[in-house]
């Protein structure tokens, strides 16, 4: 087994979920890691690793969300591993963090490595069929929150909110539930 793989598999086995939806999602998870001839690629029809991030202030008392181009929905920001990310779930969350907020991140120090994981389908679109995304989710500080911009090749917008804000735009569980324990960390619970 490559070291990519080797990696993801490591990861994907030392996650503990936190409710039935997760742990569905970290089984099959591990499974399609083993069974996807390409697990990182994009050009995997069925479905495909992602990363994304849940982005705090340094006093971890607001949050970024983006209005997803594509999806029409506020989400954290995230998308497809790339080839310079080496198979590392963990730098493809970064990266897109930084390239759909334009803030320098890094991982926070006392978050889980991943914070969350979740499986979520992708709709067709004309140039794709339908797919689900394995995503990935990290918790992560911007250096320079002042430094808020979004990528309009990305999203409509991006935006600090508080973890109230922030809870009321999360319009599926998966979604309450990963930003519900980024606020128990930067909280210290």
């Amino acid at each position: 087994m490559s070291t990519p793989l080797t990696s993801l598999h490591e990861l994907l086995a030392r996650h503990v979920p936190s409710d039935d939806k997760e742990r569905e999602d970290l089984a099959k998870m591990r499974a399609l890691a083993t069974e996807l001839e390409k697990p990182f690629s994009r050009a995997q029809e069925r479905g495909h690793f992602t990363g994304s991030a849940v982005v705090v202030d340094p006093a971890g008392e607001r949050v970024v969300m983006v209005h997803h181009g594509k999806l029409k929905r506020w989400l954290q920001p995230g998308g497809h591993a790339e080839e310079a990310d080496a198979g590392s779930m963990e730098a493809t969350a970064l990266r897109e963090a930084r390239e759909e907020t334009g803030c320098r991140v890094r991982p926070h120090a006392s978050a889980p490595r991943p914070l969350d994981v979740d499986i979520h389908t992708i709709p067709a679109r004309k140039d794709e069929p339908e797919h689900v995304h394995l995503d990935v989710r990290y918790l992560v500080v911007a250096e320079d929150p002042e430094a808020l911009a979004h990528d309009p090749g990305e999203s409509s917008g991006a935006q600090w909110l508080t973890w109230d804000e922030a809870l009321a735009r999360a319009d599926e569980a998966p979604l309450r539930r990963m930003m519900e324990k980024a606020r128990a960390v930067v909280r210290g619970g």
